[in-house]
């Protein structure tokens, strides 16, 4: 899987099932290669027309579940 497939994903919270944005971002570990955290940004206004709001850093082991559109997440 593409950095570009996740950022198509929108990242939803499965404690209150708000969703949080697209992934923006990944931080990897330099010798493992794995996935340490993703970026997510958050969309402001109506359906983010009126700007890009703060980046959320959730940490890996945070991460649920990865389906085909959508990532769930634990925060």
């Amino acid at each position: 899987m593409y950095l570009d497939d996740f950022c198509q994903k929108e990242v939803i919270s499965i404690k209150d099932c708000r969703k949080l944005g697209n992934v923006y971002n990944m931080e990897f570990d330099s010798c493992s290669g794995c996935i340490c955290q993703i970026i997510v940004r958050e969309k402001c206004g109506l359906k983010g027309f009126f700007g890009i709001g703060e980046e959320i850093c959730i940490p890996y082991q945070k991460i649920k579940q990865i389906g085909p559109d959508i990532i769930l997440v634990e925060v």
